[in-house]
């Protein structure tokens, strides 16, 4: 973990999808929560320090016989890397590589929020499909106690998997997406954030915490954006974002095929630059034509979070934003062609994409 980040704490999330009717699996948080109170959002959290121990390393040795083993190292230039893979880990003090730390923060904190468990020994994949998890494994009283012991503590994961003999599955996770919190926004605690996907060809079983998760539910992409609109739940811009983003592959084995190979070829870092017009808030992401071109660095990041644009001019050729009109009326507004063969957001599964989609 890097402690020299000035603006944010560094976090990841996993985006699962199961069955073959594509459904996601998202969280409501309670009331009380520090962040996004009230909020539906897919399972995540802060990372730890264990999640880069090296204790890590022997765990991950015991499995290198494993047929099921897939300990690969990332080809991507650093060029195409966000600072939170491409920062040099060891330069702080750990061995473990952030593509591997993100992983095992995602998975560590989808098991403590929700009950799922993705592991290497548990489960199997040939690499082709979405992985397939054996949920009854573990009966729910062994699995209750370790998620109330990693909960306590968040090194007990790395003692969960040696006393049990198994390894998090961190490679059958993709990388999506890598979004930032913007100034102000939401309140002073700000996240650099990894946005994972795995697909599994069954539902797991899960139950939320009853702490910090209230509210635990397996909903379409459309679905949760159709509840949304309905302000029968409400989600963050990001959410609104990648959830329609994943409208455009309905079918999980397409989506687990269409992930698996985007996740070679890069990964964007989004920060929104917010500014308020007519009551409106404008998030513009990076691409957009009035976007600042250049920002003060921070070690680890390489974008400042304070930038704010007061009249950004809607006519400009190049759009790549989130308009708010209110907490439950957004407007996304693209132009552009995304990185790295990403996909663009749309407003439904079966509509075409409407460069001013209002969701």
């Amino acid at each position: 973990m890097n402690t020299t980040l000035k603006h944010w704490k560094e976090a990841a999330t996993l985006i699962l999808a199961a069955s073959h009717k594509l459904g996601a699996d998202s969280l409501s948080r309670s009331s009380t929560s520090a962040f996004m109170p009230n909020a539906y959002v897919f399972p995540g959290g802060m990372v730890h320090s264990s999640d880069f121990s090296s204790e890590w390393l022997d765990i991950f040795k015991s499995f290198s016989n494993s047929p099921n083993f897939g300990l690969r190292s990332v080809t991507q230039p650093v060029e195409t890397r966000p600072p939170l893979f491409a920062t040099d880990r060891l330069k702080l003090g750990s061995p473990i590589p952030g593509e591997v730390a993100f992983r095992i923060c995602a998975l560590r904190e989808t098991f403590e929020e929700s009950g799922v468990l993705l592991l290497d020994g548990r489960c199997t994949t040939d690499g082709e499909g979405p992985l397939h998890y054996k949920a009854n494994d573990l009966c729910s009283r062994e699995l209750n106690r370790w998620r109330d012991l990693v909960n306590l503590n968040p090194s007990n994961f790395i003692k969960m998997c040696r006393e049990l003999e198994v390894l998090p599955n961190i490679w059958a996770l993709h990388e999506w997406s890598n979004w930032l919190t913007p100034a102000g926004r939401y309140g002073v605690k700000r996240f650099d954030t990894a946005f994972f996907i795995c697909c599994l060809q069954e539902i797991p079983h899960a139950l939320q915490d009853e702490k910090e998760i209230v509210c635990l539910e397996w909903s379409t992409p459309s679905d949760v954006l159709q509840s949304y609109r309905a302000q029968e739940l409400w989600i963050a811009p990001p959410q609104v974002y990648e959830l329609s983003r994943m409208c455009h592959v309905p079918r999980l084995d397409d989506l687990h095929s269409f992930s698996r190979q985007r996740a070679t070829e890069g990964c964007e870092q989004l920060l929104p630059v917010v500014s308020l017009k007519d009551e409106h808030y404008t998030a513009l992401l990076p691409g957009d034509g009035c976007y600042p071109l250049t920002t003060s660095g921070e070690a680890g990041v390489g974008t400042s979070t304070d930038s704010q644009l007061e009249n950004p001019q809607e006519e400009d050729s190049a759009l790549h934003r989130i308009v708010t009109v209110d907490p439950y009326t957004i407007t996304l507004q693209i132009t552009i062609t995304p990185k790295y063969n990403h996909l663009l957001p749309v407003l439904a599964p079966t509509s075409q994409y409407d460069s001013k989609s209002r969701l």
